[in-house]
């Protein structure tokens, strides 16, 4: 299974509960081209074909322009995705697990790089919120979905 990088200058771990049915929550996330409607941290979202392990997708986040790869898929469990912008590596895995009526999801991120290695409590703050807004939005829609 495919993990954050744990020496990394830069980590990051939440999580949330969703009140809504998990094939709705996985179906939010997993919809790249999407994410820009629901999630106004992101500007652009475009995949290279259907998300899949070693699919790619193009997307654009506070003035970054990324290109992820997808390097693991378990529908409705697990995806984890990554790859370098600006110096700056990043591996992010989410899980999906369904809680009675409800669906936690867990994410976790790191980033390194020497861009990182310079200002790493700043990035390490930066790097905690932009995890906190999205599931905050990732919440908002699943749950005006279900």
């Amino acid at each position: 299974m495919v993990a954050i990088d744990e020496t990394a200058p830069a980590t990051a771990r939440l999580s949330t509960r969703i009140h809504a049915p998990l094939a709705t929550v996985w179906e939010v996330h997993t919809d790249i081209a999407a994410w820009p409607t629901w999630n106004p941290d992101i500007d652009m979202a475009r995949p290279d074909g259907p998300t899949a392990p070693g699919s790619s997708f193009a997307w654009r986040t506070h003035g970054m322009e990324i290109t992820s790869t997808v390097y693991e898929l378990t529908p409705e469990r697990r995806i984890a995705w990554g790859g370098p912008s600006a110096g700056i590596t990043g591996i992010h895995v989410w899980t999906f697990e369904q809680d009675g009526d409800h669906v936690i999801v867990r994410t976790e991120e790191s980033w390194s790089g020497a861009p990182v290695e310079a200002a790493a409590e700043e990035l390490g703050r930066a790097l905690h919120a932009s995890l906190e807004a999205w599931l905050s939005h990732l919440k908002a829609r699943a749950e005006q979905l279900a």
